[in-house]
């Protein structure tokens, strides 16, 4: 059943950084009956709910927010605290006005128009634990590209070193490396390339050091969290802290997916065509998802 069956009237969202654009879409004729910009505060979100009011009718209306992992965050959490309708507004058609016309209010209409003729939908990701394990994962994420850089930058150092020096520091297992660097000592008083050599080795050491432990920590933080949700989850073979977090913030919870379709995208095992002239069907795995059918 499309959701122009289930609801009289559908408000598309298009978010920004301060502002966010509402567009009231009646789903028998797909006109728009009013627009408005509303701030994304608190106080914006409940003026919002408010204004709709008037030309929706309550538990006939449903809430289509594009960006809800970002700037629809808060509006969606907002409305989804007061029993409204929620709808992630995902994966938008890519066709734009013949006349090549865009502004926020126009996508809010269209977030609202392009929902109506689905058959299924998501609902935005909850909140709560998970949203404290989203934020877990990006920092420790945001770390370990730093870490990884770091990394790489020792290791060149240790190749461009005097010769001395990298026959003492070449072959050493990484965390060896990093504790045997950041005991060097620059001496200003010797050769200038060594004391400069020894100041970058020691320094980049400590970056790698540092960011090794703030991983450390950020993954010791999750396991609470993984805990108190599944405690199941961490028991199973294979399955650690970092892949058990990662499986409760994308799956969420049920609905957050639109179909089998969707969830098997999202866990890439999504069977994907790959015939080509003489050779007979057969697939492989989508591991990268789909527009249409990604969640």
């Amino acid at each position: 059943m499309a959701l122009a069956e289930l609801v009289d009237h559908v408000i598309g969202v298009d978010p920004d950084r301060d502002r966010i654009t509402a567009a009231v879409v009646c789903s028998k004729t797909q006109g728009e009956l009013a627009s408005r910009v509303f701030p994304t505060t608190a106080r914006g979100y409940g003026q919002a709910l408010r204004w709709a009011a008037p030309y929706t009718t309550e538990g006939r209306r449903a809430w289509s927010i594009e960006s809800t992992g970002s700037y629809g965050a808060g509006l969606a959490a907002a409305l989804a605290a007061k029993g409204e309708f929620v709808i992630e507004f995902d994966h938008p058609s890519t066709r734009s006005a013949k006349d090549g016309a865009k502004s926020d209010s126009l996508d809010a209409v269209r977030a609202a128009r392009e929902i109506l003729g689905r058959t299924s939908w998501a609902t935005p990701r909850s909140r709560g634990a998970r949203e404290g394990l989203r934020t877990l994962i990006t920092a420790r994420d945001s770390a370990k590209l730093v870490r990884v850089a770091a990394i790489n930058v020792l290791k060149a150092l240790v190749v461009t070193a005097p010769v001395d020096l990298c026959e003492e520091l070449r072959g050493r297992p990484l965390m060896a490396l990093v504790a045997r660097c950041q005991r060097l000592r620059p001496d200003t008083a010797t050769d200038p390339e060594y004391a400069a050599t020894k100041l970058s080795l020691r320094s980049t050491a400590n970056r790698v050091r540092q960011l090794t432990d703030e991983c450390r920590e950020l993954e010791l933080a999750m396991i609470p969290l993984v805990r108190s949700m599944a405690p199941a989850l961490l028991d199973e073979p294979g399955i650690g802290v970092l892949i058990a977090a990662q499986i409760l913030v994308s799956w969420s919870h049920p609905g957050r997916c639109r179909d089998e379709a969707a969830f098997a995208r999202l866990g890439g095992v999504a069977p994907l065509e790959a015939t080509s002239g003489q050779t007979q069907t057969r697939h492989r795995l989508s591991r990268g998802g789909d527009r249409q059918l990604n969640c």
